[in-house]
């Protein structure tokens, strides 16, 4: 009898991932937004925290790989180098996010984590924008630093902020969905930071913050 349950409870955890990792791709395709020079948003990585958030940093990990490789055999057009720069970009943001959330389910563990990834994120794209960037792009590599602060910088910044407040904010609509859909198991069989209502004030904290995103994304595109 406990077999047969953990082999379901298995199994229903490998479909809820398989069915987020589809709407990650998905939202990669038909969500791409163009930012400043070459770098594009895409919601993806709200998808695979989510992921990560209920499941572990580990399968954060496994969806980040799957989407990134899935991405480079049909939609990108930057190959090997794209695939490398989306799983650290992903895996950075994400599995931090995750890991820290794991060590204490809670809105305020949450949020520390979001920050974390968001700013683990940024200082690892800039890292590796500088060594593979020239590469990318054929030019020397003076051009690149002169990127860094005015376009990548902002950019990384930009993207973990917009992920981390939908993160915040879909997070616990998602997790009802999910239930309701038997993707997930009862509450009190799986603990997760939905068991306490998740402060409004964070909640409009979370909403200026996006607000604030958004404004400086159609600022970037000079939209505004």
């Amino acid at each position: 009898m406990y077999a047969q349950t953990a082999t379901y409870h298995k199994t229903r955890k490998m479909t809820t991932l398989a069915v987020m990792g589809a709407i990650a791709y998905a939202l990669m395709v038909v969500g791409r937004i163009p930012m400043v020079l070459f770098l594009k948003y895409d919601p993806k990585d709200i998808v695979i925290t989510f992921a990560g958030f209920l499941f572990g940093p580990l399968s954060a990990f496994g969806i980040s790989v799957v989407v990134s490789l899935v991405e480079m055999i049909t939609v990108s057009d930057t190959g090997f180098i794209g695939l490398v720069m989306n799983i650290l970009s992903t895996c950075a943001f994400s599995c931090t996010a995750a890991y820290l959330y794991q060590k204490k389910r809670t809105q305020s563990r949450a949020v520390v984590g979001l920050v974390a990834g968001t700013l683990l994120m940024t200082a690892i794209m800039l890292v590796w924008n500088y060594m593979i960037t020239p590469l990318y792009l054929g030019v020397p590599r003076s051009e690149v630093v002169g990127l860094l602060v005015p376009a990548i910088l902002p950019f990384n910044l930009i993207k973990g902020g917009l992920n981390a407040t939908l993160t915040l904010l879909l997070y616990k609509p998602l997790v009802k969905a999910l239930r309701a859909a038997n993707l997930l198991p009862p509450r009190e069989e799986q603990a997760d930071a939905t068991s306490n209502p998740w402060s409004l004030g964070v909640m409009l904290v979370a909403g200026v913050v996006l607000v604030t995103c958004i404004l400086l994304v159609l600022t970037l595109r000079g939209i505004i």
